[in-house]
């Protein structure tokens, strides 16, 4: 899972400042990235992919849990999640506002 990085745009008083807009969007999204994140890490240790004993999918299944576990993640998040995207959000802008 990819988490974007904030951007020199996010910054204010920056020579390549973007409208204000285009920044409550890009911090949105990285607060939405974060939360997926989070998340992600939180339902690994849920066994929310583990397979039964008797089944099995051998390697391949293991090689690829873990996307399925980042895709759980992700629309979790982009559903409303758990409330983290809000909070990181929310202090994403009062850095902006400088308080």
């Amino acid at each position: 899972m990819e988490i974007p990085p904030l951007s020199p745009a996010l910054r204010p008083g920056s020579a390549a400042a973007a409208t204000p807009d285009e920044t409550r969007a890009k911090a949105a999204e990285a607060a939405e990235a974060f939360e997926a994140a989070f998340l992600a890490e939180m339902l690994k240790y849920t066994g929310v992919n583990e397979t039964p004993s008797g089944f099995g999918g051998g390697e391949g299944e293991e090689a690829f849990a873990s996307f399925l576990t980042d895709e759980y993640a992700r629309l979790l998040a982009e559903r409303g999640g758990i409330g983290v995207a809000e909070q990181v959000f929310g202090l994403i802008e009062q850095g902006m506002r400088g308080q």
